[in-house]
């Protein structure tokens, strides 16, 4: 079976979808896993790594948490129900949890940002959120210039033996 799944490309469990930019453009507090509310075909599209993260954000509506802007293509298989692209997608997870992550939005100002999407060992979508504060120009400037010193020091030290 898992040969089966690794010649057609599908993806059993792992990341299907990262958002690279993410942690360059935030200071993350804090990560939770949550699930997420997937229709059939919509499964069938990240089994393929077919989804964009990249404009994505989470947040509140009506006492429940939401995804929205995450691009999932819809599926090419033949199946006849369609479904919007951008569509808001449901996140799971528990009451207390949900009340805690909409105070520190409302009165810290942090921003919930999906990392990655990925399957967990039994199969379901899940979806890894940050709590995160956005970086200024400077902090940028900052990141880039330590990774820089870090790629030099390590060739360096390569470099010596």
């Amino acid at each position: 079976m898992a040969a089966r799944r690794k010649s057609q490309g599908l993806i059993a469990h792992g990341v299907v979808a990262q958002n690279r930019k993410a942690r360059f453009n935030y200071t993350i507090r804090e990560t939770l896993e949550a699930g997420l509310v997937l229709k059939g075909p919509e499964v069938k599209s990240l089994r393929l790594g077919r989804a964009t993260l990249g404009d994505a954000w989470a947040g509140e509506r009506a006492g429940e948490l939401w995804l929205f802007n995450a691009y999932i293509p819809e599926y090419q298989g033949g199946v006849l129900s369609r479904f919007e692209p951008r569509a808001p997608r449901k996140l799971l997870l528990g009451k207390r949890q949900i009340a805690s992550l909409v105070g520190a939005i409302t009165r810290e100002g942090a921003s919930l940002v999906p990392l990655d999407i990925h399957f967990n060992e039994r199969g379901r979508a899940k979806v890894l959120l940050a709590l995160a504060e956005g970086r200024k120009k400077e902090d940028k400037r900052r990141a880039i210039a330590e990774r820089d010193w870090q790629r030099d020091k390590a060739r360096l030290m390569r470099a010596k033996g």
